[in-house]
């Protein structure tokens, strides 16, 4: 907690007071006769008592909520003798708002108010002055303050009281570190339940993980929560508590994400402190794809017991394994070709000219085949062992070489073979002498068949010249001819095959025959292609009737967006499944894990805090299952500490809605019981709870979307009712809206008992309820049916059309009950259709029995949807109807004397001056303002305008009603 002011300063009288006694500083003791300065006021005596005592100014600094802690005592009015009635046992606490400390000029009615403060035990006997007194310690909260200072004054109206101290403070969280992030001194925020999310700054030689930055939230508390992300150690260094620490000599840490430093591997080193890797020995290399923690290692030693066979001018190499690969496993052989002349011994690579089977480079067999050598040619083939660092080394290459000399080999294949004539019974065919004939060309022979005849029956005619004609052919046929040319050495290789067709005998027409074509094949293709359309054709037709895609078309507006009605379409709600309640299980974890799926934390990761829950935090990640995609969540946590009933209590509610698979009930994706902390995952909505997503978007929709999001919400009751489900928890606090403004159902695990409900109350039975939403049935009796969800209904359709104001306003929870009671119900928001209204207090019957079921509501709904004129509101009336059992607590605006009268009787009477500096002076004036009147006034909240129409428009109708005035509605 941190001190704004402790002294407490005596500053005069105020100057607005029309009778005002001085407070008096006066000496004193504590409770343990300790000697203290107070000031006292004691004039119970005299009547119309107002003293003031009023502080210095107080600079607020960056603080936004502010306490304060007073110590006074106060003396019980029935032990003063001779008080006639005036004398008072409270004080009021004021504040007042300034960027500038100058305390002149500031009048009575400018201060607001902060509470009246009594004392919890008073003293009965003695004199103020002699009196051993008894203090008593009150705090109350200030916020949120926007200007640069304040004030504080305390006004008595007539008690005898002795104020001790005041110590006006606010609340930090204190620095922290946490997973190596600093997280610096930080004030708390503005609302009681608001988080502040801080993001740390890493420590020294510390970075941020990827993806994953360092955020802590600081509680209204003053309390670090749920830490999120992490710092880790760079390159170089290890974590050692808060901080980083240089990994030492001889040891290194080359990624960020390792936790510890290690030793340098064989045959490397360092020198130095906070190294990322460790260097190589002299002689020693890392290929570039090593990691820093391979070992270093070198270039292995050259191939041994080099062999070659040598057959014409093919030859085959063989060799076994260097006896020393490096420390190696990528040991792979490459091949070196050179020729070498006869007359000078001059050497030069061989050239593309020859063929390495299977290759040349790359090897990993030792064996290898040379091809297409030249005929008494000299070559050296050197076999040299390489591996992932031998491009590095600096030393001479070490290989195994052998030189040997080709004979004499068969002529290269023929190439460039060329059909020069075609006619009906012969062929005419010249070709190119081959690349290397190797020797002398004595003559070339050809090859020639019916290519529908098998290859073994074939004809030959051999030639001398690169040219010849095959006569006797078929007319019309389809022939094959090869070619190959003869040494000394023997024959070489066929050329590739030529393909030619003989003219046709009648027509002598040259056709190709690979490009004849079948009539009768093109014309059952195209038989099969048109059946296959047809079929397609008419299965789409089907398919469009039966889900209205075709010929069909919806009685909605088409300006509705198909996002807002998912669910518009029939669904088929199941009939036979029913709800089971978890508390009938002698073991709830057999529950959980039968309803709920159990999932593993490493799938889930936290990525923010997004408020508190009942049993611990609220926050957004993302969940990947396996072989899926990561999709966004929210997760429930259970804080740490828990006890055993709060573990089954908070997994209650994972195991009620593990049950329900609907599109307008919040979908369960699993938990996590098996881990730490304890989770429930939720399908994530975007915008959040429905009242605060209302209030945000105060008058943004049109009335059909909100209908439409009404429509959702019983749609999922009616699921839920169907189930054998009562929520008993209804309220557009839990309902979630996700980004297509579909709203879903939610908060099963507060649906049986509501302990730190704000909105709660306690019963005559014990437990509380929210008494807002509740039957009347269920308040008295505690008798939840689907009937009194239907009560609670008609509240969150109430909401729903207000912009989430809050029901019966600022009636307290007693009048609420003594109001239903007497027949009161909810007037129409302002624009409400009057059908949505009716509907409302349908549902607010007090017969349960004569209220309508979900299915009919969300018939109703439907209808409305589908003919948008009922949901308008005539021109020229009212905007909710004039009955007199709705009305009959509504205040009889006659009665007031003037306009402020009237703006007290509503709470509104901060808005005085404001009415009457515009000339606003009577009821009958204010009866005929419009909204645009009272916007102009400067009146700039929606919700109060709101609430001022609301109550112009029932003043209208009683004038009208009551008195017929004539007044323009």
């Amino acid at each position: 907690n941190k001190p704004l002011w402790i002294i407490i300063a005596f500053c005069g009288k105020v100057t607005s007071c029309t009778v005002v006694f001085q407070w008096e500083e006066i000496s004193g003791v504590d409770e343990n006769y300790i000697p203290i300065r107070t000031y006292q006021v004691c004039r119970v005596m005299e009547p119309n008592q107002n003293n003031w005592l009023r502080t210095n100014w107080i600079a607020r600094g960056t603080a936004q909520r502010i306490f304060v802690e007073m110590k006074f005592t106060l003396r019980d009015c029935n032990s003063i003798p001779g008080v006639l009635g005036i004398c008072k046992e409270t004080f009021n606490l004021y504040y007042f708002e300034t960027d500038s400390g100058t305390g002149r000029g500031i009048k009575e009615s400018q201060y607001l108010k902060i509470d009246t403060i009594a004392a919890d035990e008073s003293f009965t006997q003695g004199d103020l002055g002699e009196r051993v007194m008894k203090l008593n310690t009150e705090v109350r909260e200030i916020g949120p303050l926007l200007k640069k200072g304040f004030y504080l004054a305390f006004q008595d109206v007539g008690a005898c009281i002795a104020l001790v101290s005041v110590r006006v403070y606010y609340k930090k969280c204190w620095p922290i570190i946490e997973n190596l992030a600093v997280f610096p001194d930080t004030v708390t925020g503005s609302e009681f339940s608001s988080l502040v999310e801080v993001r740390g700054t890493c420590v020294t030689d510390a970075e941020e993980e990827a993806d994953n930055l360092p955020k802590m939230h600081c509680s209204a508390e003053g309390e670090w929560l749920v830490p999120i992300g992490k710092c880790i150690c760079k390159s170089g260094f290890q974590q050692k508590g808060d901080e980083c620490e240089a990994c030492g000599r001889g040891f290194y840490k080359s990624w960020s994400q390792d936790l510890q430093c290690a030793r340098c591997p064989a045959h490397s080193h360092t020198e130095r402190e906070g190294s990322s890797r460790c260097e190589c020995e002299d002689g020693y290399y890392r290929a570039f794809t090593d990691r820093p923690s391979v070992p270093c290692t070198r270039p292995p030693s050259a191939p041994q017991n080099l062999i070659y066979n040598i057959n014409q001018t093919t030859v085959s190499l063989e060799w076994s394994p260097p006896a020393d690969n490096g420390g190696r496993d990528d040991v792979t052989y490459r091949i070196n070709c050179k020729r070498c002349s006869w007359e000078q011994g001059e050497c030069m690579p061989c050239g593309n000219s020859i063929s390495f089977i299977p290759q040349q480079s790359g090897l990993v067999e030792t064996y290898v085949t040379v091809t297409d050598l030249l005929a008494h040619a000299n070559y050296t083939f050197e076999v040299e062992a390489v591996n992932g660092v031998s491009d590095l080394s600096r030393t001479q290459r070490l290989f195994a070489a052998v030189t040997i000399t080709t004979s004499q080999a068969a002529p290269s294949q023929v190439t460039g073979v060329l059909k020069d004539r075609v006619q009906q019974r012969n062929v005419n065919l010249s070709w190119k002498e081959p690349e290397h004939p190797n020797g002398v060309i004595t003559e070339y022979e050809i090859k020639y068949y019916e290519k529908n005849i098998k290859e073994r029956t074939y004809s030959t005619v051999k030639t001398t010249s690169t040219s010849v004609t095959i006569y006797n052919l078929k007319p019309g046929s389809a022939y094959i001819f090869q070619i190959r040319a003869f040494t000394a050495a023997g024959y070489g290789n066929y050329s590739p095959r030529l393909e030619v067709l003989t003219l046709e005998e009648a027509t002598g027409k040259t056709t190709a025959a690979s490009t004849e074509q079948n009539p009768v094949i093109i014309i059952a293709v195209v038989a099969v292609a048109g059946t296959i359309i047809l079929v397609f054709m008419v299965f789409g037709f089907i398919i469009g009737r039966r889900y209205g895609i075709v010929g069909h078309t919806t009685a909605a507006p088409s300006h509705l967006s198909e996002s807002l009605f998912p669910h518009s379409l029939p669904v088929k709600l199941p009939g036979t499944r029913t709800y089971i309640d978890p508390e009938t299980y002698e073991d709830p974890n057999r529950a959980v894990h039968q309803f709920a799926k159990e999932l593993d934390a490493s799938c889930i990761k936290i990525e923010r805090v997004i408020g508190a829950g009942e049993f611990g935090e609220v926050c957004s990640g993302r969940l990947k299952l396996p072989g899926k995609r990561d999709t966004a969540v929210a997760i429930k946590t259970l804080k740490v500490g828990f006890t055993e009933k709060q573990r089954r209590d908070f997994l209650c509610e994972a195991s009620i809605m593990g049950q329900f698979d609907y599109p307008n009930v919040v979908h369960l994706e699993g938990v996590v019981t098996r881990g730490k902390p304890i989770m429930i995952v939720i399908e994530y909505m975007e915008n959040g709870a429905l009242d605060s997503f209302l209030r945000k978007h105060d008058g943004q929709f049109t009335i059909i979307q909100l209908v439409g999001m009404l429509r959702g919400i019983a749609a999922g009751m009616r699921y839920l009712a169907d189930m054998g489900y009562v929520h008993r928890d209804l309220a557009a606090r839990n309902i979630l809206v996700n980004s297509n403004l579909v709203c879903k159902v939610s908060d099963f695990g507060l649906s049986r008992i509501l302990e730190d409900d704000p909105e709660a109350v306690y019963t005559a039975t014990g437990g509380k309820i929210p008494v807002r939403w509740t039957a009347p049935e269920a308040i008295q009796f505690r008798k939840f049916t689907s009937a009194s969800d239907v009560w609670s209904y008609g509240i969150v359709m109430w909401e729903v059309m207000s912009y989430g104001e809050r029901p019966y306003w600022d009636m307290s929870n007693q009048d609420v009950i003594k109001a239903i009671d007497e027949g009161y119900r909810l007037p129409a928001p302002m624009d409400c259709p009057p059908g949505l209204h009716q509907l409302m207090l349908d549902c607010w019957q007090q017969e349960r029995n004569e209220r309508p079921k979900f299915d009919q509501i969300v018939g109703i709904l439907d209808k409305m949807i589908r003919n948008p004129n009922t949901l308008k509101v005539p021109l020229g009336s009212c905007s909710r109807p004039i009955n007199p059992l709705l009305d009959q607590n509504t205040p009889d605006f006659t009665s007031f004397r003037c306009v402020g009268d009237w703006l007290e009787a509503i709470k509104m009477e901060r808005y005085k001056d404001n009415f009457t500096a515009a000339g606003y002076s009577t009821l009958e004036s204010v009866a005929r303002m419009t909204i645009e009147d009272v916007m102009s006034l400067g009146i700039t909240l929606v919700g109060h305008q709101k609430k001022i129409m609301s109550s112009i428009q029932t003043m209208r109708a009683q004038m009208l009603h009551l008195h017929g005035t004539g007044i323009q509605v």
